[in-house]
Order: C-alpha cells, then structure tokens, then sequence
C-alpha cells in the first residue's frame, strides 16, 4: 500500500540563497553529447526533466573561455555573448514546468586540450595534459589567474543573463582548474596559491566570491567539489583534506554539491560498485560542516533510500545524473504513487560511453533520452493506434519486449510469444553473470508493466514456425529472435583469416556458459567483441576454478569498457584472478590441447595449452522464421533488435522502441526522423 507521507519530505520546498527549490529532487549536471552543438536537443531533454518533478534541472559543464576548450566533445559554451540564446533555450523550457536552471561553469585547465581554439592549455603548474598527447600544460602567473577569475566572472554573467538560477563554480571530477589547485600533486607552487591547503584553496575560495559579487543577488551559488579522489593516501581524502576544504569554505557557497573523484569513481558502473547510495560513506559528514543545503549522488533510484538519507541527515537535496537518464519521470511518479513503474537506472555506462565517443546521449533503459526533440519522442506518452489490430511479438528479449509494451501502450492487441521457459532473453542470461544482476532490471520494468496489460497476452515455451504464426491469423509481426554466438571464431580481427577449429577441439560460445556448461581447464577466452561480456565471462570460469588465458587482438582488455569507466576495474580484476592476459594477439587455431595465436604487429606464432576455448567474436541474426514468413501475405513482417542487427542491450531496446512507433506511420514520413538535424546559421551577421 502506497502511504504518500513517507514521501512527503522528498516534496518539500527547499531554500538555495536567493532562490527556491520546489522540492528535493536535483538533477546535477551531467554530460548528453548535445550542449553547445545542439541546442535545441539540449533545451528539450532538460525540459522533459522539469516535466517529470525535478525541482532543479543543471546543464552540463560549460566551458567559459577558448582556453578550455574540449573539442571535439560537445559540452556547453559561454565564451562569449553569442552563446547566451542557445543556452536560453534550455532556462525556459526548464522554467516552462516551475524548476530552477542550473549551470556549471568550468575551466577545465590541464584536462583541456585546446584542440579546436589551439590555445596554451593553463594548469597550476608546468605539467603534460591528462590525456595521452604530446602536449604539456603551462604554470599560470598571476596575471592569467587574474584572467582566469574575470572569464568566469564574465560568465557568471552572461548565464544570469541566459535566465540561469544557479551558477557553479566546478571542482571535481579531476577535470577542473579549481580542483587543480586544491591537488598538492598538480599544484607544486610556492607562492600564496600553492604549498598549504590554505593556499591551495584560495583560487575555489575567489571564484566562490567573484561569482557571489556577480550574481549572487539573484542566483545561488553552487559548489562542486570531490571530497575523496579514491586514491587512498595518494589523493585528497574525505576525511582529511577533503573534510578542511568543507570547513574552510563552510558557508561560503549557497549549496553544496558534493561527490568522489574521478568520474570513473563517481559514476562507476554496477559490475562494481551495485549499491545504490554508494557515496554516503564519504559526504554524511558535510551537512555537520556547513549551514548550506547539501546535494548528494550515488545512483539513488530507491525512494526510501532517498527518504533514509534525508531523516539520517545525509543530504538535503536527493541528487542524481545517471537515474534521471533512465527515468526523467522518477519525481513525479512517487508523487503519485507510481512507484513501481520506475525505470531503474541499470549502471551500465552506455550513456557516458555517448560522451567519451563524442556522440548525443542514450540510454540502455530510457530509448527516448537524446530524442526528444530530434524524433519528438516522449518517454511517458506514446501516439494512439490508428486501427483495431492484433500484432504479434516473437521473441522477449530487450527488443521485443519493448516493442510489445509501445505496442500495448499505443492500445493494440499484443501477442507476445517466447520459445524459452523464462521472459528476458538474452538480458535475463546476461545478468546471471558475475556482477550484471542489474541487467535483469531492464526485463524487470518491462514485464511489470506487461502483465497489467489487458490487451496482452504472454506465453513461454512457445516456439513458433510459420505454419504456427498462420494459424495465429495475426497479419502484424515483430519477430525479435535474437542472434546466437558463432563458434567458428570468425570476427573483426579474423575475416581475412579464419582459424582453424580443428573436428575434436572444445569450443564454447557466451550461449554456451551462459546456459551453465562449465569448460574443462586450462580455458582460453578469446575477445573480438571487446566490451564486458568476455571479461565477465573469464571472470565466472576463473571463480568455478578453472585456469583462465585471456587473448584478445586489443591491447587493453575489455577496451571499449574505457568508455564506460570501467576498463581499468576489469583488468584489475582479472589480474587478481590470476588469469593469463595475453594482448595484442589474433587466434589462429584451436586445437585438442591447445591453441595457436599470432602477434598481431609481427605475425610471430605462440602455443598455449587449452582443454576448451571460449570464443567470444561475432553473432547470427537468428532469421529462419523471418524467411519462412517472407511472401506468406503478412501485412507488417519486421525484424527487430539483435535478429536486425546484433548490438547493445541499448541498441536492442532502442530498436524495438522505434519499430513500436513507426507502426502504421508512412514509411517516407519515419524516414524523416533519420535526418532531423540542427544546421549551423551560415548568415553572415552570424559569424
């Protein structure tokens, strides 16, 4: 039984300096691939956020001078006066549903690589820039601090002008001059910025004032700042340092917006860090430290957890980024006491991973996130069908699932049939892997929802062939049966070479263990698919006691898991596995006892002892249903997710989101949507 009082304190309106929160909700800034490039897309995710209860909705980190330029990553811009109505876009579509704007200034010093502005990149002291270019970072004298403080000044400015409510100054993430200066490891002055950590927060502490002076009378002041950099006694620690930053600057900002550092740490995935709350540990003792309201993250997507923090005195303010992703809704659907059609956020990354490849956000539980203006698409609302028709949905995995429930939404008849005994497919084997139980997450919201549904009806154990899906009489089909690993070792870093599997060897494929087959040891997995699921996968053979050889042609390990901040935790892993990482080689052969792989710069060949191999490289599009239905006079046959195109679990569900809500449209009229881009004003008054 819902009971509205326990949620009522989430609800509270919430005093920041000059302004008002509407409630507790406090979308902190985070990154969508969109900002200065796309600000219409921009304006319109953020104000689908204020739609759905958030109290405060922020923009990304914006960049207020050439000199901290992040090109080619499309983060917000202020440099200067013509940025101010793209960003006036987002303030009102934010004010439309009565929240406040909020902006985070940044200048992201030796994090910056002035790529675009060709600008000398500015840091405490001389030092190379924190990505791997040749380039090093200059010691800023005292005019360019001097500098430094009026750009932001400057920008303070210009944001009060864009209708923004509140204004950061930006000191986390390892990404920010400020937070520079405050690392005794990157700020190696002796004059009255650098040396003590009074001296090293002095330039936070000028920003704090400059931005108080400049706007203060209208805007809050917020403070970002990483109170533990994860490092242990390497790193500024919440309880030392960490902790004399927040005395020392106790009431100087009008909020505190507190978090661990880097990025990786404060936005680590489930794989390794699954409770949600995971930062309480280290900012429950910032509300002890200042009278200002305290904001706090940890990817909080359980209500009573939220409402724990807030009677245990944690925060003030619930913070989130990656949950308001997965679910813009989440206020307004604890209001009304809509708790279980919560989308929970399932800490995959996917959407950081948008940012780090340069590209709009998306959103393994959300597919509209990144569409709302470019496809129109909402994440609560749904057109309504055009006909009384039945449609059937053949295959429940992430795809087809989402496409049943649109289906369902839009007020069709919906017949959903598995082969399996279980619904899930592969999201549901998937997440029985060490680590991924989060993954179920994305079956769990579906089928709830489903199975409230009186226009559905769901059977497993129902595999169909043609003369079936006939006798169904259903005219609209979806067939989202998946695709199968090959276990023929044929892969991106193989077509021009497959190896040879000889008749007697043990080959697996990721189906195979994750239907429970245990190989014989010693194993060898080899990964051409390069994200989680090889590493994941050693990881459950290394714990059943197996010894693990780890091959891949990459020279990291999981090496698009750099993109969801996870790579480093998933070699580190395996490392303490004792599993045989062998890099940078190309299978070659497989044998009875053992494996053949090659250098993949020289072509040397080594062997390696291997009872079984696990091959981990590319999948069938399982479509022998879909040709056996071709030209039987279906009026819509239709492949969806992984059947379609084999990909993410984000891709998957993306899919079958849009296979849902093209149904019915005219097929020159969803083709549009492919092509609906912002143009840059070539005007010459523009320039």
């Amino acid at each position: 039984m819902f009971d509205a009082q326990v949620y009522a304190p989430l609800f509270e309106p919430v005093r920041l300096g000059p302004v008002t929160a509407k409630n507790r909700f406090y979308q902190v800034p985070h990154c969508t691939g969109l900002g200065h490039v796309r600000p219409r897309a921009e304006a319109a995710l953020r104000g689908m956020k204020a739609e759905g209860g958030w109290g405060v909705v922020s923009t990304q980190e914006t960049e207020i001078h050439p000199t901290s330029d992040l090109s080619p990553y499309a983060e917000g811009r202020l440099w200067d006066a013509r940025d101010v109505p793209a960003l006036r876009l987002m303030t009102d579509a934010v004010h439309e549903h009565g929240a406040l704007a909020a902006i985070q200034l940044v200048h992201n010093g030796n994090h910056a690589t002035n790529l675009l502005s060709r600008a000398p990149v500015l840091a405490p002291s001389d030092m190379s820039i924190s990505t791997a270019q040749p380039k090093q970072g200059r010691a800023m004298d005292k005019a360019d601090i001097r500098a430094l403080r009026q750009w932001h000044r400057d920008a303070a400015l210009r944001a009060k002008e864009a209708g923004f409510d509140i204004v950061y100054v930006y000191a986390g993430h390892g990404m920010t001059l400020a937070q520079h200066f405050l690392l005794p490891h990157m700020n190696s002055r002796s004059d009255e910025y650098g040396g003590s950590l009074e001296n090293r927060v002095r330039l936070t502490r000028e920003l704090l004032e400059d931005t108080r002076d400049a706007v203060g009378d209208t805007c809050a002041i917020a403070l970002r700042f990483a109170i533990d950099e994860m490092q242990g006694p390497d790193g500024m620690q919440a309880a030392e340092e960490g902790r004399a930053v927040v005395e020392l600057l106790a009431d100087l900002p009008d909020i505190w917006d507190v978090n661990v550092s880097d990025w990786s740490n404060d936005s680590a995935t489930t794989r390794f860090q699954p409770q949600d709350g995971y930062q309480n540990e280290y900012l429950s003792f910032v509300k002890q430290t200042t009278n200002k309201p305290v904001v706090g993250v940890g990817r909080l997507t359980s209500p009573d957890m939220m409402v724990s923090m807030l009677r245990k005195g944690i925060v003030d303010l619930i913070g989130a980024a990656r949950p308001s992703i997965a679910d813009p809704f989440i206020p307004r659907k604890i209001e009304e006491g809509r708790i279980d059609e919560i989308r929970e956020c399932i800490g995959c990354n996917i959407c950081a991973a948008s940012d780090a490849l340069g590209v709009p956000i998306r959103c393994t539980q959300n597919p509209t996130m990144g569409e709302e203006w470019r496809r129109g698409w909402h994440p609560e609302y749904i057109s309504p069908r055009k006909r009384a028709v039945e449609t059937l949905v053949v295959g429940s995995g992430p795809a087809g699932l989402e496409c049943a429930l649109q289906l369902a939404r839009r007020g069709y008849e919906v017949t959903l049939a598995e082969a399996d005994p279980e619904f899930g497919g592969r999201v549901l084997r998937e997440s029985r892997l060490p680590g991924l139980a989060a993954w179920s997450r994305v079956a769990d919201y579906r089928l709830n929802e489903l199975r409230q549904r009186a226009n559905v009806q769901m059977f497993t154990n129902s595999a169909l062939d043609a003369a079936q899906v006939a006798e169904l009489g259903i005219p609209h089909v979806f067939l989202a049966t998946g695709s199968s690993w090959r276990s023929d070792g044929l892969g991106r870093s193989t077509r021009r070479r497959p190896p040879q599997i000889k008749p007697s060897a043990k080959v697996f494929t990721p189906d195979d263990i994750m239907s429970g087959v245990v190989p014989d040891g010693p194993v060898m997995v080899y990964d051409d698919d390069h994200i989680y699921l090889a590493g994941v996968i050693a990881e459950k053979l290394a714990l059943a006691g197996r010894k693990v050889v780890f091959v891949t042609p990459e020279s990291l390990v999981s090496c698009f898991s750099v993109n969801t901040l996870e790579q480093y935790r998933i070699q580190a892993r395996l490392i303490e596995l004792d599993i045989d990482i062998r890099c940078n080689q190309v299978l070659h052969m497989v044998g009875d006892h053992e494996a053949t792989v090659a250098c993949g710069f020289s072509a040397r060949q080594s062997e390696m002892d291997c009872a079984s191999a696990v091959l981990v490289t590319e999948r069938h599009r399982n479509t022998t249903l879909f040709g056996a239905l071709r030209g039987t006079g279906l009026e819509t046959l239709e492949l969806v997710g992984d059947a379609a195109a084999p990909g993410l679990i984000a891709d998957a569900v993306f899919a079958g989101h849009r296979a849902a809500r093209d149904f019915e449209r005219p097929k020159s009229e969803a083709e549009q949507d492919w092509f609906r881009r912002e143009i840059t004003d070539l005007r010459e008054d523009a320039i």
